[in-house]
């Protein structure tokens, strides 16, 4: 992060001498340009875990968290850009690989001893003849890790120039990348006659993974400033939606009335996106 203001902060440093040269470069912002970019993003999980009887489909318990999956980001981008007075017309194309990852968890509640039958939410007691062998349900965790793997966007861009080499934009269109989930679920069964001492507890843990392509919408703004004869700077924040990723799973963990119990998740991806970049565009300044 460090590192990451302190080129945001050069780059600033550097768009604004340009702005300020005297006198400005005569620049055309028309044609076709290609380059790379670098920074950070913070995003988030908008998370909702079930737990539910996967014969009846009847919920047992549910918990919504959000959670931060947070990283670097970088790729490269290419586009074309119209020029026309000081207004300038462009569309953009990015692929970026990233770091962002996150995580939570979930329980479904235990029982207690206060009352037979002892259940759980999730799991079922045991009653025995004589109270030391009475056992209450125990509670099911579920972990859930999730990674944005790679996005992508395919933006309109439209903005006007500053001075003939400092372009202000603000920029919107398609979002589209990948997120893997993996999950993992654990809890104790509690097996054995009922009314009787005999009482078995056999821990049990599943795991699952899941990938998602998902399609969604950005917003952002930038500004652009040329360093050189062909050679433009940016910095540039945008805002990702990535839509619902969700997914399901029946665990080895029995129910109280005998089924096993499934895991469902739903989370909504939301990116901010804060990166630098410098392009090269083809053909006279």
């Amino acid at each position: 992060m460090r590192r990451l203001s302190v080129g945001i902060a050069a780059l600033a440093s550097v768009l604004a001498t340009s702005a300020f040269a005297a006198p400005p470069a005569v620049y055309n912002w028309t044609g076709f340009y290609v380059g790379a970019n670098a920074g950070y993003s913070w995003g988030e999980s908008s998370t909702t875990q079930s737990f539910s009887n996967s014969v009846s489909g009847a919920v047992l318990s549910e918990t919504g968290r959000r959670f931060d999956m947070n990283g670097v980001v970088g790729g490269g981008q290419a586009g074309y850009n119209w020029q026309r007075m000081n207004w300038v017309f462009g569309l953009e194309a990015d692929i970026q690989g990233s770091a962002q990852k996150g995580n939570t968890a979930a329980v479904c509640a235990g029982g207690t001893l206060a009352a037979p039958p002892f259940n759980g939410a999730c799991t079922p007691g045991h009653i025995g003849d004589t109270a030391p062998f009475h056992t209450p349900g125990f509670p099911v965790n579920f972990d859930l890790n999730q990674k944005l793997e790679w996005f992508g966007t395919f933006r309109g861009r439209v903005g006007a120039t500053l001075t003939p080499t400092i372009l202000g934009y603000v920029t919107g269109g398609l979002a589209y990348g990948e997120v893997s989930t993996t999950g993992t679920v654990s809890g104790i069964n509690v097996t054995g006659p009922q009314g009787t001492n005999t009482v078995i507890l056999t821990p049990v843990s599943a795991s699952f993974g899941d990938r998602s392509t998902k399609a969604g919408w950005t917003l952002g703004a930038g500004l652009e400033g040329v360093i050189g004869a062909n050679v433009t700077a940016r910095v540039e924040f945008l805002h990702i939606d990535l839509g619902n990723v969700s997914g399901s799973f029946i665990t080895p963990i029995t129910a109280p009335g005998g089924a096993p119990v499934a895991v469902r998740y739903s989370s909504n991806i939301t990116d901010n996106v804060l990166r630098v970049g410098v392009n090269y565009r083809f053909g006279g300044p």
